[in-house]
C-alpha cells in the first residue's frame, strides 16, 4: 500500500458508523498507509479541513442577550409600562419597574453564561498533544493540528484524540463509559466489525474516551465537529425549543400584550366617539394599559423560585437554573439512564458458581488467587474480586503470570506453595473452557469434559448472560514445583472449575423512589446504552412497571413522526448511541410532555440538553453538569422525588400571582373602560388607577411564602395560558359585574358628585381586588385554607393603606374626599356579596378553557388568542 503520487485532494465520506468499513478500505479510501502521511499532504488537509478542534459558535455580546431578552413580549410591555409611568410623572413606578427588570435579565444572562461552560468542559475531556506518524517518523504534535489519514499512536494513560480505527492492539482497553454508559472496559483490537451500534465498535477509538491498558495504533477517520465527541458537543450548543416555562411566560406575555391592545383600542374609539380624544381620555387610556402590566411579576417570580431554591438545596438537590424548578415540577415523564441512578455504578461480584450451577468456596478462593498475583493493568473485575472474597492464603506465593490479552481472552498465574504448584486461569468463558480437557464437579472429583458436558456448562453461561451478568470463567493446571515460567501451551489440559458472575447492583432504594414518582404522576423510562438483556435484568429485580422495548437500530429505523408516535407507550429503550437519546426526548417534548433527563456521562449532554429539565448528579462527568439545569448532590430518585414537590409548590404560588393578577387587572381595567362609556366623566384619574395598580401588586408579594394545597402537589402541572384566559374571561367580568353595581348605586342611590364617587369607587375596587386575594389562593373553600402569615400581613396591610390614602387628608393631593358612612356600609356589603360568590364561581373557572385552547401546548404555535379577543 502506498501513498499516491498525484496532489491531495478531497475523498467521500465515512458513513456514520465509520468502523463497519473495512480497514483495507479505509486506508484507500483515506489515502494514507501504516507509516502515516508525509508532512506535505497533512499540511494540504489541515488548510482544506481544518484544525481537529470542536467547532464552537462565537459567544454572543452582552448587549445581544441583553436585547433578545428585551424584545419578549412581557419584558416589552413592562418597559413600555415603565416609561409611560414615567412621562406621567410616577416615578416610584418607573424606578420599581426598571429595576426589577434589569434583575429579571441580569439573572437570565448569569445563567446563560453558565450554561456556556458545558463547551468549555467538553474541551477539557480532549487530548492536547498525541504521537503522530508523519513522514514515518513519530512526532509529539498538538491535538488541533491532526487530519483525516493520520496514524497515532496511543499508550496506556492516554486520551484519545479523533475517531479512527485499530490498526494494531496490544492489550489495549479503553474507558468508554462516558460515550456508552457501559461499565466494564472496552477491548480492543483489529478485525471487521458488522454491528453499528457504537458500544460493540471494538475496532475503533473514540475522540474523548481514553486508554487504560495497553498500547495501540489508530487510523484518524473524523476529526473535529465530525466525531462523535463533536457531535454531542454541536448539541449541547444548539438552540432548542423553548422549554415548558419559557413558553408559559412567552404565552403569558402575549396574552397580556393582546388584551390591552384590545382594552386600549376600544377606551380609544369610545371616547373618540363619544367627546374626540383629549389629552385627558388618552392618558386615561395609557394608564388602562398600565394598569392591566403586571409589573412586579418578575420579581414574584424570581423570590419564588428562589426561595424554591433555597428548600431544595436543603434536599441535596442544586439548581442552576431558577426556572427549572417548575420544570421539574411540570414534569410529566423522567427519562433516566441506569448506571448510577438504578444501579450502584459499580462493578460487585455477586456469586461464584460451580460447574453445575451451584454456590462455590472453591472458583471464589482461585479467582482470588488469580486477580490478587496478576500482574499488568487491573481491571474493574479484579478490583471487585479482591472487595469480594478473602485474601489468598499466606503460604501461597507468586511464582511466573502471562498478562491478559485479547488474542487469548485470558490471564494466567503461576503459583506455588509447599508440595503444591498450580496454574489458574481467567477469562471469557468459551475462551477458558475451550482450553479444558476436565472438570471438577466438586465433591464427585475430576471427570473428562466431554460434549454433554461441555454443553451444560454453555447453558449455564447462556441463562447468565440473559440475566445482564457478566462472566469469568475460571480454571487449574497442577504443575510440577520446579517450573519457574509459563507458557500459551502451559494453558491446556486444564480442569474446568466454574465461573464468577459480576453486575452493577441495583440501587436498594429504586423501587420505592420510582413508586414515588409515579404516584406523583411521573412515568420513568430507561434510556441506555446497555444490552438488551441488562435492562430486562434490571427491570426484573427491581420490579419495575414497564411495556414495550426498542434498541438503537428500532430508532434509527423510525422517522422523527414514527417515533414521536411510539415513545408514549415505549418505557425501555435499548442500546440506544448519545444522539438517539436526544431524538427520543424530543419526540416525547413533541407528543406534549414535560420531560426531564437524568444522566452522569457525556453520553449524556445531548438528552439533558435536549430536555425540558436535564439532571445530573455530583458525580457526573463535567460535560453533564454543565449541561444540566438541576444537580442532584445524591445520586437517588427519592431526591428527585422530593424536589419535583417543591417544583409543584414553586409552580402553584406564580399560578396564583398569574390567576390573580391576570384577572383582577382585567376585571378592574374592564370596569373603567364601560364606566367611561356612559359616566361624563372619567371613573378614575390616571394617577389614581397606577395608586391602585401599585398598591394591589404591592399586596401580592407575600405570594412567594405562601403554602400551597395538597392536591396541587399530587400531579404535575403544565403551564396552561388557555386555562389562564379562561379563569381571566370568567373572573374579571364577575369583578366588573360588580363594580357596574357599585356604579349604580353611587350614581343612582348616593347621588355621589364626581370626587366621592371616585373616591367610593377606588376603595371598593381596591378591597374587592386584594380580599379575593383570599379566595383564588387555594382550590378549596377558602375558610378551609389559612394563608401564610406573609401573605396575609402584605394583603391586608396594602388594604389598610389603601383605605387609609382615600379617606384620610393624606389622599386630598391625590384627588381623593371623605365619604359617608352609609356608602362604606354600602361597599362594605357588595363586598362581602363579590367574595362569596367568586367563591362559588371558583371551581367552574378553574377548570374552564376556551374552546380550541385547553391544550397547554396549543399556545406555542399558534394565534388562536387573536380569535377570542377580535384581533384575529
Amino acid at each position: 500500500m502506498t501513498q499516491p503520487a498525484p496532489p491531495d485532494t478531497p475523498f467521500h465520506c465515512f458513513p456514520k458508523a465509520f468502523w463497519t468499513v473495512p480497514l483495507d478500505a479505509a486506508f484507500s479510501e483515506l489515502r494514507s498507509q501504516p507509516s502515516g502521511l508525509s508532512s506535505v499532504a497533512a499540511a494540504e488537509r489541515l488548510k482544506r479541513e481544518g484544525p481537529n478542534l470542536v467547532n464552537a459558535r462565537a459567544r454572543r455580546s452582552l448587549w445581544s442577550k441583553a436585547l433578545r431578552r428585551v424584545l419578549e413580549p412581557l419584558t416589552a410591555i413592562l418597559l413600555l409600562s415603565a416609561a409611560i409611568s414615567g412621562m406621567a410623572g410616577d416615578w416610584q413606578s418607573f424606578i420599581i419597574i426598571v429595576l426589577i427588570v434589569a434583575l429579571s435579565i441580569g439573572l437570565d444572562i448569569y445563567q446563560e453564561n453558565e450554561a456556556e461552560a458545558a463547551i468549555d468542559a467538553l474541551k477539557k475531556s480532549v487530548a492536547v498533544t498525541a504521537t503522530v506518524l508523519r513522514d514515518g517518523h513519530p512526532l509529539e504534535l498538538p491535538v488541533k493540528d491532526l487530519v483525516r489519514g493520520d496514524v497515532v499512536r496511543l499508550r496506556a494513560g492516554d486520551l484519545v484524540p479523533a475517531d479512527g480505527f485499530v490498526i494494531a492492539s496490544h492489550g489495549a482497553m479503553a474507558n468508554e463509559a462516558s460515550l456508552t454508559g457501559e461499565p466494564y472496559p472496552s477491548e480492543k483490537s483489529t478485525g471487521p466489525c458488522s454491528s453499528s451500534l457504537l458500544a460493540e465498535a471494538r475496532n475503533a477509538f473514540f475522540a474523548g474516551t481514553s486508554l487504560i491498558a495497553g498500547d495501540a495504533s489508530m487510523l484518524v477517520a473524523e476529526t473535529g465537529a465530525a466525531t462523535t465527541f463533536g457531535a454531542i458537543a454541536a448539541s449541547v450548543e444548539a438552540k432548542e425549543p423553548m422549554t415548558a416555562f419559557e413558553s408559559g411566560v412567552h404565552g403569558l406575555g402575549m396574552l397580556i400584550l393582546r388584551l390591552t391592545v384590545f382594552l386600549v383600542l376600544f377606551v380609544l374609539l369610545t371616547q373618540l366617539a363619544r367627546h374626540g380624544l383629549s389629552l385627558e381620555s388618552f392618558m386615561f387610556a395609557v394608564a388602562l394599559a398600565v394598569g392591566l402590566t403586571p409589573e412586579l411579576l418578575p420579581m414574584i417570580m424570581t423570590v419564588t423560585l428562589a426561595r424554591g431554591a433555597l428548600r431544595m438545596a436543603k434536599r441535596k438537590v442544586v439548581v442552576k437554573r431558577l426556572s427549572a424548578i417548575h420544570d421539574l415540577g411540570a414534569m410529566d415523564v423522567l427519562c433516566t439512564d441506569k448506571t448510577g441512578t438504578l444501579t450502584e455504578a459499580k462493578i460487585a461480584l455477586v456469586e461464584t458458581l460451580d460447574c453445575e450451577g451451584q454456590a462455590s468456596e472453591n472458583v471464589a478462593r482461585l479467582i482470588r488467587l488469580n486477580s490478587q498475583f496478576a500482574s499488568g493493568a487491573r481491571s474493574n473485575l479484579d478490583d471487585a474480586v479482591i472487595a469480594a472474597t478473602a485474601p489468598a492464603e499466606a503460604n501461597w506465593s507468586l511464582v511466573a503470570d502471562m498478562p491478559f490479552d485479547f488474542e487469548r481472552r485470558r490471564s494466567s498465574v503461576l503459583v506455588s506453595r509447599s508440595g503444591e504448584g498450580q496454574i489458574v486461569s481467567k477469562g471469557a468463558p468459551e475462551a477458558i473452557l475451550d482450553r479444558c480437557t476436565h472438570v471438577d464437579l466438586g465433591d464427585k472429583g475430576v471427570t473428562h469434559l466431554d460434549a454433554e458436558r461441555k454443553a451444560a456448562i454453555t447453558s449455564i453461561f447462556e441463562s447468565k448472560g440473559k440475566e445482564g451478568l457478566r462472566l469469568l470463567g475460571v480454571a487449574r493446571r497442577t504443575m510440577p514445583l520446579d517450573r519457574r515460567e509459563i507458557g500459551i501451551g502451559d494453558e491446556s489440559d486444564m480442569t474446568f472449575v466454574g465461573v464468577a458472575s459480576f453486575l452493577d447492583p441495583p440501587k436498594s432504594s429504586a423501587t420505592a423512589a420510582v413508586a414515588k414518582l409515579i404516584d406523583a404522576g411521573v412515568a420513568v423510562k430507561i434510556i441506555s446504552g446497555d444490552a438488551a438483556a441488562v435492562v430486562s435484568n434490571l427491570v426484573q429485580i427491581l420490579h419495575l412497571p414497564s411495556t414495550g422495548m426498542l434498541t438503537g437500530d428500532d430508532v434509527d429505523r423510525l422517522s422523527d413522526a414514527a417515533l414521536a408516535d411510539q415513545v408514549a407507550s415505549v418505557d425501555l429503550f435499548v442500546r440506544v448511541s448519545p444522539d438517539q437519546k436526544g431524538r427520543i426526548v424530543r419526540a416525547l417534548r413533541t407528543r406534549g410532555y414535560t420531560v426531564g433527563f437524568l444522566g452522569d456521562g457525556i453520553n449524556d449532554a445531548t438528552a439533558i440538553h435536549a430536555a425540558d429539565v436535564g439532571l445530573s448528579v455530583e458525580g457526573g462527568t463535567d460535560v453533564a453538569r454543565d449541561a444540566a439545569d438541576i444537580i442532584l448532590l445524591q445520586s437517588d430518585l427519592n431526591v428527585l422525588a422530593d424536589g419535583v414537590a417543591e417544583g409543584r409548590r414553586t409552580y402553584a404560588n406564580i399560578m396564583k400571582y398569574v390567576r390573580m393578577g391576570t384577572s383582577s387587572n382585567f376585571g378592574n381595567m374592564l370596569s373603567m373602560a364601560l364606566a367611561s362609556l356612559i359616566l361624563p366623566f372619567l371613573p378614575l384619574m390616571p394617577l389614581q388607577i397606577l395608586i391602585n395598580n401599585l398598591l394591589y401588586d404591592l399586596s401580592e408579594i407575600g405570594i412567594p411564602f405562601d403554602s400551597a394545597d395538597a392536591k396541587s402537589l399530587a400531579k404535575p402541572h403544565a403551564w396552561n395560558i388557555g386555562s389562564v384566559l379562561g379563569f381571566t374571561l370568567i373572573m374579571g367580568p364577575l369583578s366588573s359585574l360588580f363594580d357596574i353595581t357599585t356604579f349604580v348605586m353611587l350614581s343612582t342611590v348616593f347621588k355621589a358628585d364626581v370626587e366621592v364617587f371616585r373616591t367610593a369607587w377606588f376603595v371598593e375596587s381596591i378591597a374587592t381586588q386584594i380580599l379575593v386575594i383570599f379566595v383564588i389562593r387555594t382550590a378549596l373553600p377558602f375558610w378551609t385554607s389559612r394563608p401564610s402569615p406573609i401573605l396575609a400581613a402584605t394583603s391586608l396591610g396594602a388594604l389598610f393603606g389603601a383605605v387609609v390614602l382615600a379617606l384620610t387628608p393624606l389622599g386630598r393631593p391625590l384627588g381623593f374626599v371623605p365619604i359617608p358612612a352609609s356608602i362604606l356600609a354600602a361597599i362594605a356589603g357588595i363586598t362581602l356579596t363579590y367574595l362569596l360568590v367568586a367563591e362559588a364561581v371558583k371551581p367552574f373557572a378553574t377548570r374552564w378553557s376556551p374552546k380550541g385552547l385547553h391544550n397547554p401546548l396549543h399556545f406555542r404555535n399558534s394565534g388562536a388568542l387573536w380569535g377570542y379577543l377580535g384581533l384575529k
